[in-house]
Protein backbone atom coordinates (compact mmCIF):
# COMPACT_ATOMS: atom_id res chain seq x y z
CA UNK A 1 0.00 0.00 0.00
CA UNK A 2 1.39 3.42 -0.96
CA UNK A 3 2.03 6.30 1.36
CA UNK A 4 -1.03 8.29 2.40
CA UNK A 5 -1.67 11.71 3.85
CA UNK A 6 -1.03 12.42 7.52
CA UNK A 7 -3.18 10.56 10.05
CA UNK A 8 -5.13 8.43 7.58
CA UNK A 9 -3.71 5.32 9.31
CA UNK A 10 -2.24 6.80 12.50
CA UNK A 11 -5.60 8.26 13.62
CA UNK A 12 -6.73 5.00 15.20
CA UNK A 13 -3.49 4.59 17.11
CA UNK A 14 -2.43 8.15 17.91
CA UNK A 15 -3.79 8.51 21.45
CA UNK A 16 -2.79 4.94 22.31
CA UNK A 17 0.80 5.52 21.19
CA UNK A 18 0.93 8.85 23.03
CA UNK A 19 -0.43 7.54 26.33
CA UNK A 20 2.76 8.66 28.10
CA UNK A 21 2.62 12.33 27.06
CA UNK A 22 0.87 13.56 30.20
CA UNK A 23 -2.52 14.41 28.72
CA UNK A 24 -4.11 14.93 32.16
CA UNK A 25 -1.60 17.50 33.41
CA UNK A 26 -1.45 19.13 29.99
CA UNK A 27 -5.22 19.59 29.77
CA UNK A 28 -5.45 20.90 33.34
CA UNK A 29 -2.77 23.47 32.56
CA UNK A 30 -4.74 24.64 29.51
CA UNK A 31 -8.00 24.77 31.44
CA UNK A 32 -6.27 26.85 34.10
CA UNK A 33 -5.11 29.29 31.40
CA UNK A 34 -8.67 29.63 30.11
CA UNK A 35 -10.32 29.84 33.53
CA UNK A 36 -9.27 33.46 34.10
CA UNK A 37 -11.72 34.49 31.37
CA UNK A 38 -15.51 34.19 31.19
CA UNK A 39 -15.87 31.71 28.33
CA UNK A 40 -18.56 29.37 27.03
CA UNK A 41 -18.27 28.10 23.45
CA UNK A 42 -14.89 26.99 22.13
CA UNK A 43 -13.35 25.94 18.81
CA UNK A 44 -10.60 23.31 19.00
CA UNK A 45 -8.57 23.83 15.81
CA UNK A 46 -6.68 20.73 14.67
CA UNK A 47 -8.56 18.70 17.27
CA UNK A 48 -7.25 15.40 15.94
CA UNK A 49 -8.67 12.48 17.88
CA UNK A 50 -10.36 14.90 20.25
CA UNK A 51 -8.55 14.30 23.55
CA UNK A 52 -8.41 18.00 24.46
CA UNK A 53 -11.83 18.68 22.93
CA UNK A 54 -13.31 16.10 25.29
CA UNK A 55 -11.34 17.46 28.25
CA UNK A 56 -12.65 20.99 27.64
CA UNK A 57 -16.18 19.65 27.14
CA UNK A 58 -16.02 17.70 30.40
CA UNK A 59 -14.95 20.89 32.14
CA UNK A 60 -18.12 22.60 30.99
CA UNK A 61 -17.18 24.33 27.75
CA UNK A 62 -19.35 23.85 24.66
CA UNK A 63 -16.84 22.53 22.15
CA UNK A 64 -16.57 22.26 18.38
CA UNK A 65 -13.63 20.29 17.01
CA UNK A 66 -12.14 21.10 13.60
CA UNK A 67 -9.63 18.97 11.69
CA UNK A 68 -8.47 18.26 8.14
CA UNK A 69 -8.33 14.49 8.69
CA UNK A 70 -11.60 12.55 8.22
CA UNK A 71 -10.05 9.58 9.98
CA UNK A 72 -9.13 11.66 13.01
CA UNK A 73 -12.64 13.10 13.17
CA UNK A 74 -14.17 9.61 12.93
CA UNK A 75 -12.05 8.55 15.89
CA UNK A 76 -12.93 11.73 17.79
CA UNK A 77 -16.66 11.26 17.27
CA UNK A 78 -16.64 7.56 18.12
CA UNK A 79 -14.57 8.13 21.28
CA UNK A 80 -16.77 11.03 22.40
CA UNK A 81 -19.87 8.87 21.99
CA UNK A 82 -18.30 6.02 23.97
CA UNK A 83 -17.44 8.43 26.79
CA UNK A 84 -20.83 10.15 26.69
CA UNK A 85 -19.28 13.51 25.82
CA UNK A 86 -21.35 15.70 23.54
CA UNK A 87 -19.62 17.93 21.00
CA UNK A 88 -19.65 18.95 17.37
CA UNK A 89 -16.93 17.95 14.90
CA UNK A 90 -16.25 19.67 11.57
CA UNK A 91 -14.04 18.68 8.65
CA UNK A 92 -11.97 21.54 7.30
CA UNK A 93 -8.68 23.45 7.03
CA UNK A 94 -8.60 26.61 9.17
CA UNK A 95 -6.24 28.23 6.66
CA UNK A 96 -8.81 27.82 3.87
CA UNK A 97 -12.23 28.21 5.47
CA UNK A 98 -14.37 30.57 7.47
CA UNK A 99 -16.53 29.21 10.28
CA UNK A 100 -20.30 29.76 10.14
CA UNK A 101 -20.59 30.83 13.79
CA UNK A 102 -18.66 32.73 16.44
CA UNK A 103 -16.90 31.37 19.51
CA UNK A 104 -15.68 32.75 22.84
CA UNK A 105 -12.30 31.10 22.44
CA UNK A 106 -10.20 28.91 20.16
CA UNK A 107 -7.42 26.44 20.91
CA UNK A 108 -4.84 24.74 18.69
CA UNK A 109 -2.88 22.23 20.75
CA UNK A 110 -0.06 19.77 20.12
CA UNK A 111 1.67 20.97 16.94
CA UNK A 112 -1.42 21.97 14.96
CA UNK A 113 0.24 25.27 13.98
CA UNK A 114 3.42 23.46 12.92
CA UNK A 115 1.40 21.64 10.26
CA UNK A 116 0.35 24.92 8.62
CA UNK A 117 2.59 25.87 5.64
CA UNK A 118 4.42 29.17 5.98
CA UNK A 119 2.42 30.86 3.23
CA UNK A 120 -0.88 29.93 4.93
CA UNK A 121 -0.15 31.08 8.50
CA UNK A 122 -1.66 34.55 8.10
CA UNK A 123 -4.77 33.10 6.47
CA UNK A 124 -5.13 30.62 9.34
CA UNK A 125 -4.84 33.32 12.01
CA UNK A 126 -7.21 35.58 10.09
CA UNK A 127 -9.81 32.80 9.97
CA UNK A 128 -9.36 32.04 13.66
CA UNK A 129 -9.94 35.71 14.36
CA UNK A 130 -13.00 35.67 12.14
CA UNK A 131 -14.39 32.77 14.16
CA UNK A 132 -14.02 34.63 17.47
CA UNK A 133 -16.20 37.21 19.10
CA UNK A 134 -14.55 40.53 19.94
CA UNK A 135 -12.33 39.96 22.95
CA UNK A 136 -12.21 36.24 22.19
CA UNK A 137 -9.25 34.19 23.42
CA UNK A 138 -6.80 32.20 21.27
CA UNK A 139 -4.69 29.64 23.18
CA UNK A 140 -2.24 27.53 21.17
CA UNK A 141 1.25 26.08 21.09
CA UNK A 142 4.05 25.23 18.71
CA UNK A 143 6.94 22.82 18.91
CA UNK A 144 9.99 25.04 19.34
CA UNK A 145 12.85 25.47 16.89
CA UNK A 146 15.10 24.01 19.59
CA UNK A 147 13.01 20.83 19.69
CA UNK A 148 13.10 20.43 15.91
CA UNK A 149 16.84 20.99 15.65
CA UNK A 150 17.97 19.04 18.73
CA UNK A 151 15.40 16.25 19.11
CA UNK A 152 13.53 15.71 15.84
CA UNK A 153 15.60 16.49 12.74
CA UNK A 154 17.28 13.41 11.22
CA UNK A 155 16.21 11.04 13.99
CA UNK A 156 14.08 7.91 14.18
CA UNK A 157 11.32 7.23 16.73
CA UNK A 158 10.25 3.65 17.47
CA UNK A 159 7.48 2.25 19.67
CA UNK A 160 7.10 -1.53 19.69
CA UNK A 161 3.95 -2.90 21.35
CA UNK A 162 2.11 -6.21 21.28
CA UNK A 163 -0.49 -5.09 18.76
CA UNK A 164 1.34 -2.40 16.77
CA UNK A 165 4.88 -1.30 15.97
CA UNK A 166 5.47 2.35 15.06
CA UNK A 167 8.40 3.89 13.18
CA UNK A 168 8.80 7.61 12.47
CA UNK A 169 11.72 8.74 10.29
CA UNK A 170 12.36 12.50 10.57
CA UNK A 171 14.13 14.12 7.60
CA UNK A 172 15.30 17.71 8.07
CA UNK A 173 14.18 20.24 5.46
CA UNK A 174 15.09 23.92 5.03
CA UNK A 175 12.04 25.16 6.93
CA UNK A 176 10.94 22.10 8.86
CA UNK A 177 10.82 18.31 8.91
CA UNK A 178 9.26 15.62 6.73
CA UNK A 179 8.11 12.63 8.77
CA UNK A 180 7.74 9.21 7.18
CA UNK A 181 5.51 7.13 9.44
CA UNK A 182 5.25 3.33 9.18
CA UNK A 183 2.90 1.17 11.24
CA UNK A 184 2.93 -2.61 11.45
CA UNK A 185 -0.50 -3.58 12.79
CA UNK A 186 -1.07 -7.11 14.11
CA UNK A 187 -4.11 -8.88 12.70
CA UNK A 188 -6.32 -11.56 14.24
CA UNK A 189 -4.33 -14.23 12.39
CA UNK A 190 -1.09 -13.06 13.98
CA UNK A 191 0.21 -11.52 10.78
CA UNK A 192 1.12 -7.86 10.36
CA UNK A 193 -0.18 -5.27 7.92
CA UNK A 194 2.20 -2.47 6.92
CA UNK A 195 0.71 1.05 6.68
CA UNK A 196 2.65 4.14 5.56
CA UNK A 197 1.92 7.86 5.61
CA UNK A 198 3.81 11.15 5.31
CA UNK A 199 3.68 14.20 7.60
CA UNK A 200 5.18 17.66 7.05
CA UNK A 201 5.80 20.08 9.89
CA UNK A 202 7.23 23.60 9.69
CA UNK A 203 9.55 25.38 12.11
CA UNK A 204 8.13 28.60 13.48
CA UNK A 205 10.00 31.00 15.71
CA UNK A 206 8.37 33.17 18.33
CA UNK A 207 8.76 36.40 16.35
CA UNK A 208 7.01 34.89 13.31
CA UNK A 209 4.03 33.89 15.43
CA UNK A 210 3.85 37.24 17.22
CA UNK A 211 4.00 39.11 13.93
CA UNK A 212 1.22 37.01 12.40
CA UNK A 213 -0.96 37.46 15.49
CA UNK A 214 -0.53 41.23 15.42
CA UNK A 215 -1.19 41.43 11.68
CA UNK A 216 -4.46 39.56 12.07
CA UNK A 217 -6.08 41.46 14.89
CA UNK A 218 -4.72 39.81 18.03
CA UNK A 219 -3.03 41.20 21.11
CA UNK A 220 -0.56 38.76 22.65
CA UNK A 221 -1.14 38.39 26.38
CA UNK A 222 1.40 35.72 27.35
CA UNK A 223 4.16 33.58 25.87
CA UNK A 224 5.70 30.78 27.92
CA UNK A 225 7.10 27.28 27.74
CA UNK A 226 5.23 24.01 28.19
CA UNK A 227 3.28 23.93 31.48
CA UNK A 228 4.68 27.37 32.27
CA UNK A 229 8.36 26.46 32.11
CA UNK A 230 11.08 28.76 30.73
CA UNK A 231 10.40 29.14 27.01
CA UNK A 232 14.10 29.42 26.17
CA UNK A 233 14.71 25.81 27.19
CA UNK A 234 11.27 24.35 26.44
CA UNK A 235 10.35 21.96 23.64
CA UNK A 236 7.01 23.72 23.32
CA UNK A 237 6.02 27.41 23.29
CA UNK A 238 2.53 28.40 24.43
CA UNK A 239 0.79 31.56 23.22
CA UNK A 240 -2.21 33.26 24.81
CA UNK A 241 -3.76 36.00 22.67
CA UNK A 242 -6.94 38.05 22.57
CA UNK A 243 -8.87 39.35 19.58
CA UNK A 244 -8.82 43.13 19.51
Amino acid sequence: MGKKQAYCHLAKWFEYLNDDCGYENWSQYLIMKLSRFSLGAGLDVGCGGGWFTRAFQKHGYQMTGLDVSPEMLDFAQETAMKQGVRGEYLLGDISKMKLPKRFDFATAINDCINYIPKDRLNAAFKNVGGALKKGGIFLFDISSKKKFEEKIANTVSVDDREDVTYFNFHRAETDGVTMEVTLFVKGEDGGYQRLDETHRQYIYEEDEILSALNANGFETLEVEGYLGEDKASSDRIVFLAQKR
